[in-house]
């Protein structure tokens, strides 16, 4: 068995086997391990319109597409008093579509996929411990393998690079840097499983034939997620302190019955259904960060690196751009166009920035809840804990057209959250009234072109790849990702006067 790697790759999830196919797709030596045998189980079944942009990056676009899973054309939100539809293919965006998948499934399709791309994968094959090069005692060098079960099997392999896309568990955050924190406003517990029609001849008729339902309720949300296999995955999110006041009266079965009942909307579309799976599932505490990303021959994307409060759906998102951007790195700096120090700073600032403007994208829609003393409430303080104000500033300086005034403020710290946060949220509200009325979006979209133009070039720099990172105009430190005649990073090129 081979011991010496370029690319070590832990984990073979959305962010592990996507950089690891990108990272073949480049002919470079990528050995991805995977301590579980898939297909396993796993959460997180909506995605966005972005999963498009990725799977075609990788040349997986065709396998999922065939696959058969449930096609997602948008959402239903039934938030505080308002109510809206949205429609992927409304005031543009080139990816109008999404899917709706059961991920033990999709997950297992991508690290096949990687796999057929030339990357070695090792399957029920875990890291026990990593080793660090004996000079600096940072840069990870190498480690020793176990196989999983019985067998007592270990051996030792050296690598050039470390990717680290080993999820919640978070090899290097978790058990080496310990720098992993955790969102004071999103300490939040799902809880949820999966329902099914009462008669094999009927379904669960969520919004549109396959879009995400959301659902406000007084103490947090719910999800309804239609899948290919005529069940729906519907979750529970609420605040800790409020699930552990109603756990100290109730069970865990009679907490996630009320908070359903709470729901004219859930309760409707679950009349005819029965529970497929009588066990409940639990998470809680699942929005963090890491301090840093990166550092001395190592990279961290996915889950490993962090994970926002799921409301609008952005984990596979970031699992998946976070991969992108260390596979475009590590390819530059493998062919020696960039420093590695200069490839460790680009992913670093290019993930951060895009971490932090979907958190914030996630307040100011918390903040359209017309509620007090509630989840959302809470989540409308951006606490100290959560994000550096220097960080915020950075992130969202070039990002929000008409807030010159945010490269003025003097105190970088609450000021600035403040007023980035109340920009983001004025923004949502304008998208969502437009959304609420059809004619009006309509006249708009035939007489105010530039207007609209402006919202979804705002929008696509929140949740988007291709004004994120592939366009000069929005290089970070210089650098942005090319796709051609390779995937990698270019430098801006200074214009001649």
């Amino acid at each position: 068995m081979k011991t010496n790697h370029t690319c070590l790759i832990i984990g073979g999830g959305p962010a592990g086997s996507t950089a690891a196919a990108l990272l073949a797709r480049e002919g470079f030596d990528v050995t991805l391990v995977e301590r579980e045998l898939f297909p396993r189980y796993h959460i997180g079944e909506s995605l966005l319109p972005s999963l498009l942009t990725f799977l075609d990056l990788s040349g997986a676009r065709e396998k999922v597409e065939a696959y058969g899973f449930q096609r997602k054309p948008g959402g239903q939100f039934v938030w505080g008093s308002q109510k809206w539809d949205l429609r992927f293919n409304e005031l543009a965006g080139k990816n109008t579509y999404s899917f709706q998948v059961i991920r033990s499934e999709f997950d297992h399709l991508l690290l096949d996929h990687a796999q057929s791309q030339g990357a070695k994968v090792l399957q029920g094959v875990e890291v026990q411990k990593l080793h660090f090069d004996e000079k600096d005692g940072q840069r990870p060098v190498g480690a020793t393998l176990a196989e999983v079960g019985t067998s007592g099997k270990t051996w030792d392999v050296t690598f050039d690079f470390l990717v680290d896309a080993s999820g919640r568990a978070g090899v290097m955050a978790s058990r080496y840097l310990r720098n992993r924190r955790y969102h004071e406003v999103f300490k939040n517990v799902a809880v949820w499983t999966y329902w099914k029609a009462e008669r094999n001849t009927q379904q669960l008729h969520v919004f549109n034939a396959g879009g995400i339902a959301t659902v406000s309720i007084p103490d947090g949300w719910i999800w309804a997620i239609p899948l290919h296999d005529d069940t729906v995955s519907i979750g529970v999110v609420m605040h800790k302190e409020a699930f552990k006041a109603k756990r100290a009266n109730q069970d865990l079965e009679d907490v996630y019955k009320d908070a359903i009942a709470q729901s004219p909307a859930i309760s409707e579309l679950l009349a005819p259904g029965k529970r497929v799976y009588p066990q409940l599932r639990v998470e809680t505490d699942y929005s963090y960060a890491a301090a840093q990303f990166a550092g001395p021959g190592y990279m961290m994307i996915g889950d490993a690196a962090c994970f926002l409060d799921p409301l609008l759906s952005t984990g596979v998102h970031l699992a998946m751009l976070s991969a992108t951007l260390a596979a475009a790195s590590l390819s530059s700096m493998i062919r020696g166009e960039v420093s590695s120090e200069e490839a460790m700073l680009f992913f670093e600032d290019s993930c951060r920035s895009a971490y932090l403007r979907l958190l914030v994208f996630v307040l100011a829609f918390y903040k359209l809840y017309d509620g007090k003393e509630t989840i959302f409430w809470m989540a409308q303080q951006l606490s100290h804990h959560d994000t550096d104000g220097n960080d915020l500033k950075s992130a969202f300086t070039n990002l929000v057209s008409g807030m010159t005034d945010l490269q003025d403020v003097n105190d970088a710290g609450e000021a600035t959250r403040r007023l980035v946060l109340e920009e983001m949220a004025k923004r949502v509200e304008e998208n969502v009234a437009l959304r609420n009325d059809k004619q009006a979006m309509l006249a708009i979209i035939e007489e105010d072109a530039q207007r609209v133009h402006e919202n979804d070039a705002f929008f696509n720099k929140v949740r988007g790849i291709d004004a994120l990172i592939l366009s000069p105009e929005d290089a970070i430190q210089g650098l942005y990702v090319v796709t051609k005649p390779h995937l990698g990073l270019a430098r801006v090129v200074a214009k001649k006067e």
